[in-house]
């Protein structure tokens, strides 16, 4: 480590005095925390990006906080997909339907959500055609609902 060393003011002698500065350099801490700022900015956006699935019996899955603004999408065993199934205003569609449907509830309100109920025995490739419908309506706000798996717990 080099240390800036200024000569003293003083008697003038043809050997000079010099006395230590104690000044700390910044600009090496600066340069570190620059960096670390742009790799920051830099990797922020890889992280959100990214689709939440949640499948079924999870073991530690936590419940998502329940509004009235959700939608509820109920894709049954035969493919049958249902608008609101818990509700009294249920409407079973086809694909064609629910796109339309899904855009016109999102023209309403932009901050909507949609929870899917998928039968365990659906096809993997009807519940991505589901999900393609859901973000090709240009909602973004997709959570996949489960059941807390059973665990069975021996007497004690």
């Amino acid at each position: 480590m080099a240390v800036f060393m200024k000569p003293s003011s003083g008697a003038k002698t043809s050997r000079r005095s010099f006395a230590p500065v104690a000044e700390i350099n910044v600009t090496p801490m600066v340069d570190v925390m620059l960096v670390l700022l742009v790799i920051f900015i830099v990797t922020a956006p890889l992280l959100t990006t990214g689709v939440n699935v949640n499948l079924p019996q999870a073991s530690r899955a936590k419940s998502l906080p329940q509004d009235n603004t959700a939608l509820t999408l109920t894709v049954e065993r035969d493919g049958q997909v249902t608008l609101n199934a818990a509700k009294q205003d249920a409407v079973k569609l086809d694909m064609e339907t629910l796109r339309g449907r899904l855009a016109a509830v999102r023209e309403a309100n932009a901050d909507v959500r949609v929870y899917v109920k998928g039968d365990k025995d659906v096809p993997y490739g009807m519940m991505m055609e589901v999900m393609a419908e859901v973000t090709a309506s240009g909602i973004t706000q997709v959570a996949f609902v489960t059941e807390p798996k059973k665990t069975m717990r021996s007497p004690r």
